[in-house]
């Protein structure tokens, strides 16, 4: 026993295809977008890193001068337990503080005092 199914094919369009009509938004060119932050922000993450890079380098070190002796005050200055950290972390607040300031705030803020 076979069953065939029938196939309707309509040539006029529906009623709800009909009323609604798309909209086309024109696509956006690389000349109208604004970047998220301003000059400020990224010339204090760059200052940021700068930092970090230091505090890296203040880190460091270099061989022993003898490899048969131990000297503690090269491997545990202060230098590298307490400088290089301190920098770091400076350079680590630095981004904090250029990633959440606002460029848009400096600009209306000089416009209400003129």
């Amino acid at each position: 026993m076979s069953t065939k199914k029938k196939v309707i094919v309509t040539t006029t369009p529906r009623a709800s295809q009909a009323t609604t009509q798309r909209v086309k938004t024109p696509a956006s060119s690389p000349k109208n977008t604004e970047l998220i932050f301003g000059k400020k922000n990224y010339l204090l993450m760059l200052v940021g890193l700068a930092l970090i890079a230091v505090g890296l380098m203040l880190m460091s070190g270099g061989a022993m001068p003898d490899p048969n002796t131990w000297d503690e005050s090269l491997i545990y200055s202060s230098r590298r337990t307490l400088l290089g950290p301190v920098v770091i972390l400076l350079g680590l607040v630095v981004e904090i503080v250029a990633i959440f300031k606002n460029p848009g705030l400096e600009s209306s803020a000089m416009e209400e005092v003129a």
